[in-house]
């Protein structure tokens, strides 16, 4: 079923400031990083989740600091909301020491335990499994935490997804599985990968409760993931969600992106979840336009303290490479 905008949820102005101040905060931090990647002061890969924030921001308010967060490669977004610092971030995007791997994972394998955010991780689909792992543990250890696990549609055409979905309705597990359908995995368009492009009944047809929502629309988000993290911490039982979402830039910073026209991306930004969400909150009175300058002004000072603290972050000692890679037993 397709949910829509909930009406009800009443924010304060102290609310709906922090959510913009997250959404707004993934967008410029991304840009950033692109910036930085043109510098060649980011090397490898790296995808950006510009235009896709309502997702991140939307799902990721229905989870508990208790709860265990899983996603893709294209993970900068949910780490900042997750509430890992983004100098931290920066950091390990520039290689060095001080980001949270070490500068061993970059872009796309984030980690912190400390807020329970466990990957950034560059196999598609490899991460599935292991959200049911988490899951299944949680029920035999009778903790009351959910897991999160975003994935891409991409995803849902590897075999993991079946297997892990299967595994999740057979052993009733706690996880909230959430597809971020950005309508191209990589370069190729869904109709061409999926024969049946109304994701949601494949959850389904594992017998786990399924819904898609508008993935631009952060109200929707919300509603859509409250109403699945309340179901799976009554029941106890894993709950399938499909964000239907586009993201504004190419798949990474290596693609030419051939495969759709500008015509289409220009589109969809007028769908824009970032000024949509601060619209809808300045028709509802709650928020004033010199709130928006001042979200914009606190997430640029964090982005320059970011930049800062990676700028004066140091290498690796070459003596160390092995370190932490070869057991000294």
């Amino acid at each position: 079923m397709e949910q829509q905008p909930l009406q009800s949820i009443k924010l304060t102005a102290e609310q709906a400031r922090k959510l913009l101040y997250q959404m707004l905060l993934i967008r410029r931090f991304e840009e950033k990083a692109a910036e930085m990647y043109t510098k060649e002061k980011i090397r490898g890969f790296l995808h950006l989740y510009i235009g896709e924030e309502a997702v991140a921001v939307g799902v990721m308010q229905a989870l508990g600091p208790e709860d265990n967060v899983l996603c893709t490669y294209r993970e900068h977004g949910h780490a900042l909301v997750r509430g890992m610092d983004a100098g931290v971030i920066m950091a390990e995007m520039y290689g060095r020491q001080e980001g949270c791997c070490r500068g061993r994972g970059g872009s796309m394998h984030l980690f912190d335990a400390k807020t329970k955010f466990y990957g950034g991780n560059a196999i598609v689909a490899g991460h599935l499994a292991m959200a049911v792992g988490l899951g299944l543990a949680d029920k035999k250890m009778k903790r009351k935490q959910l897991t999160c696990c975003f994935f891409g549609e991409g995803a849902m055409a590897e075999g993991a997804f079946h297997e892990a979905m299967n595994l999740a309705a057979l052993w009733q597990v706690p996880v909230l599985f959430v597809c971020e359908n950005n309508l191209y995995a990589m370069g190729t368009a869904l109709r061409y990968t999926h024969a049946q492009t109304d994701l949601e009944k494949k959850g389904a047809a594992y017998g786990i409760a399924s819904a898609s929502v508008d993935g631009m629309d952060l109200m929707a988000v919300m509603q859509a993931a409250n109403t699945a993290a309340e179901s799976i911490r009554r029941t106890g039982q894993p709950y399938f969600l499909v964000c239907n979402t586009y993201r504004f830039r190419a798949h990474s910073m290596f693609d030419a992106e051939l495969y759709r026209e500008k015509s289409e991306v220009e589109e969809w930004k007028k769908r824009d979840p970032v000024p949509g969400f601060f619209n809808y909150l300045t028709q509802q009175h709650i928020l004033i336009d010199n709130d928006f300058k001042e979200a914009e002004a606190k997430v640029e000072k964090e982005i320059e303290k970011a930049v800062e603290f990676a700028d004066a972050c140091s290498l690796e000692p070459v003596e160390e490479l092995t370190k932490y890679t070869y057991s000294e037993r």
